[in-house]
């Protein structure tokens, strides 16, 4: 009999992601799996045709292979891992963890379970996002008890078969024509009973510390961005591996400077005679000092864009720019004789005030406009 097209098995387009593999998968498990369907036959075959289809699709290396070369170029490796359901509890217990409540047909290797990832959140300065550090942060974590190993069990015992399931860690309940599978509530479907706990984790296996941890930041990391440190979350619980921690960056906000990206954004206040006459001012860049020429009759909200003085992303090939956004400055705390200045400039300037100020005179003339219809 020839087999099916694994995509089809799963019902699932040959471009799918990972997640919708997984949850096509599910999906079907949840459906087809042989608790469900005690008298059903090809319920069992379902889900094992099934279970090699996500076997094969859920690994990069064996989806290329099978996507070059059809089941030929996977047949030796799928008839490995799809034999039997004696890999069920290994291979797929991040999936059905959530839907049988982490307790297998086999039970004990099902009660392995991985721990739980943490996010840290670090914030930084916008120097050190463009040029990169090495910082030291010190998290909360649970760590595997030294006192019993993380068995739970004080020194000297060991943990039992919990004898209400067998060490399946879950129980069959019959309700008139319905059998109901659920935690044991003995031992909480761990599939162990320890009669006489640990005194420093009370039975937990893992107990609350502190470690500190050197995390390196990238040149050119952004708000938002993360870091993942592999295996540095909460330890597993009965041997499983540990989860991650997700270093999320933010940045502190800067005297200056506003990032959008790579690019970096400041106002540039300039004065009311720089702004008429011209002249040359420094800009401040995260590299140092610029120059820049502000020409004669600069307005408000002019903007002058210095190149690659901006940040290099850590995906970017190349560095962004600096925006200097112009604010002319109207003067402050002026003495008498500046104020006899500047009354004598506004008497000549009415002269020609249409010629001097352009965007005044084409304002007024929209507002005549607007009240005259």
């Amino acid at each position: 009999m020839a087999k099916r097209d694994y995509y089809e098995v799963l019902g699932i387009n040959r471009d799918a992601t990972e997640d919708e593999i997984k949850k096509a998968y599910r999906k079907l498990a949840m459906k087809y799996h042989p608790d469900r369907n005690p008298d059903n036959p090809k319920a069992e075959e379902q889900f094992k045709e099934a279970k090699t289809a996500y076997e094969i699709l859920s690994d990069a290396g064996k989806r290329s292979a099978y996507d070059q070369y059809g089941h030929a170029g996977v047949d030796q490796q799928a008839g490995m891992g799809g034999a039997g359901m004696g890999g069920f509890g290994d291979a797929f217990s991040d999936i059905f963890g959530d839907i049988f409540g982490g307790a297998g047909r086999g039970g004990g290797r099902s009660n392995v379970y991985r721990g739980a990832d943490l996010r840290y959140n670090l914030e930084i300065t916008l120097e050190d996002a463009a040029r990169g550090s090495e910082t030291r942060i010190r998290i909360p974590t649970m760590e595997e008890c030294e006192s019993c190993n993380g068995s739970g069990a004080k020194k000297g015992t060991t943990p039992a078969t919990c004898p209400t399931c067998g060490g399946h860690g879950q129980v069959r309940m019959q309700q008139g024509f319905f059998s109901i599978q659920q935690t044991c509530p003995k031992c909480h479907g761990t599939g162990r009973y320890i009669a006489d706990p640990c005194t420093s984790c009370q039975g937990a296996g893992r107990v609350k510390q502190h470690k500190t941890l050197s995390v390196k930041i990238p040149s050119g990391i952004d708000e938002g961005d993360r870091i993942r440190l592999t295996g540095e979350g909460e330890h597993g619980v009965n041997g499983g591996p540990a989860g991650d921690l997700y270093v999320q960056i933010r940045l502190k906000p800067h005297a200056v400077f506003q990032r959008d990206h790579d690019d970096l954004h400041c106002e540039m206040p300039v004065s009311f005679a720089a702004a008429a006459l011209g002249g040359e001012i420094e800009i401040p860049t995260l590299d140092g000092v610029a120059k820049l020429k502000v020409p004669a009759e600069t307005q408000t909200g002019k903007v002058f864009r210095l190149r690659g003085k901006g940040i290099k992303g850590v995906r970017s090939i190349g560095h962004g720019d600096l925006l200097c956004h112009v604010v002319v400055e109207t003067p402050v705390h002026l003495t008498e004789r500046q104020k006899e200045l500047l009354r004598e400039f506004e008497s000549i300037n009415d002269e020609d005030s249409g010629r001097h100020n352009p965007r005044a005179k084409s304002w007024m003339d929209k507002v005549k406009d607007f009240f005259a219809g």
